[in-house]
């Protein structure tokens, strides 16, 4: 497999999984003209997309997936409470073609075109939400965002995970003093909400295995949090536990707007 991202946080949210033969896009929070753009730039073709996953139907998610399904004629598959929130949601213009539609089910694995899908719960106050855990070939690639609090599955699944793209959304103290309204702050900390870097860091303290090869920090917050802070709290919270970043597994944050460029997931 190979990943690529090409947004992350409340800016818009959209990253791909590419076979030989087979493409998934996760999430269509980012504009049709610049992903476009960033196809071209890496040398890839929209045609190469075959699907879409959806999480969950909060704008930055999914605020172009009419439109790129229309106008690729591509499927869009989630759960039904996630497609029924795209519908009524006011902020995606153009909603998903009825041909197009297609349904997952937690917990249940499906094989579709090369990869092996499942979709797991994951508490975020919305329609519905899942995380996504995606095998190929024997490479396992997990993704969990906009979380209230890391569930036992999510534990179950990031134990297994080769890649693992996980949220850090924001920084206690950064988000305590901020200027946010207090009930967006208790919004944001409530089980519902969102991971801090704290509660990213326990996460992968108490689940890492060494199978684990590469993790990326997604949801950045850019007003109660930085890469720099994320990424120095993850760290030093594993180094209190014996895992060295970079030695046990490599780690760097997804940047909002911009590709990160693609890995290659061996």
């Amino acid at each position: 497999m190979r990943f690529i991202s090409f947004g992350s946080g409340t800016s818009g949210n959209c990253c791909c999984l590419f076979t030989e033969h087979d493409g998934l896009m996760i999430d269509s929070g980012v504009g049709c003209r610049m992903l476009k753009k960033r196809f071209f730039q890496y040398g890839l073709s929209m045609s190469s997309v075959k699907r879409i996953l959806i999480t969950h139907d909060h704008c930055d998610h999914i605020q172009r997936v009419g439109s790129l399904s229309h106008d690729l004629n591509i499927p869009v598959f989630a759960t039904k409470k996630v497609h029924e929130g795209v519908e009524k949601n006011r902020g995606v213009v153009r909603k998903i073609d009825g041909a197009n539609i297609k349904y997952l089910e937690k917990d249940k694995t499906e094989v579709i075109g090369d990869f092996e899908i499942t979709p797991f719960d994951v508490p975020h106050k919305c329609s519905d939400n899942v995380g996504f855990f995606i095998s190929h070939e024997g490479v396992n690639f997990c993704l969990i965002t906009d979380a209230g609090y890391v569930t036992e599955t999510m534990k179950s699944f990031i134990r297994k995970a080769n890649y693992l793209v996980i949220e850090a959304d924001y920084d206690v103290e950064k988000l305590a003093k901020g200027n946010y309204p207090y009930f967006r702050k208790m919004e944001i900390m409530s089980s519902v909400g969102h991971l801090s870097n704290l509660d990213c860091a326990m996460a992968l303290a108490e689940n890492a295995t060494s199978e684990l090869k590469r993790v990326w920090l997604c949801h950045i917050s850019s007003n109660n949090n930085s890469p720099e802070i994320a990424c120095e709290t993850v760290t030093s919270v594993l180094n209190q536990h014996g895992i060295v970043v970079g030695e046990n597994f490599l780690m760097e944050p997804l940047k909002r707007c911009e590709p990160t460029g693609i890995y290659d997931l061996i």
